[in-house]
């Protein structure tokens, strides 16, 4: 749970039960509504170029750096999962490197979904 969603629920607790209901309602009614964000809304990754000779820890911090508006939390199985490949099963950094790579684009592609108009 990020932040502002603890803040939100710590806000709400402190509602009585009509105002639970009609701020249920409220984001209920936001939710569904198809708000068309403009284009420039969208977050742009940060360009950083990847080196020659790089770790998988590294490349992992630079494509962190690279897309600050995805949620470490949601990367976390991906990202564990290819530094396994990596220390376990001696998959070459290389390789895995790449594929993290397409981890955080496909994340970010899914993040950047949400501003597109239906």
């Amino acid at each position: 749970m990020t932040s502002a969603e603890r803040e939100l629920l710590n806000h709400y607790r402190q509602l009585s039960p009509p105002q639970q209901q009609t701020a249920q309602d409220f984001l209920a009614f936001l939710s569904a509504r198809k708000q068309a964000l403009v284009p420039e809304d969208a977050p742009l990754p940060v360009a950083i170029d990847r080196p020659e000779q790089e770790s998988v820890v590294k490349a992992i911090k630079r494509l962190r750096a690279t897309y600050p508006m995805l949620e470490p939390n949601k990367l976390l199985h991906d990202t564990s999962n290819q530094m396994s490949r990596h220390m376990i099963h001696s998959v070459p950094a290389v390789e895995v490197i790449d594929e993290l790579e397409l981890v955080f684009r496909r994340h970010y592609e899914a993040h950047i979904a949400k501003f597109q108009p239906d």
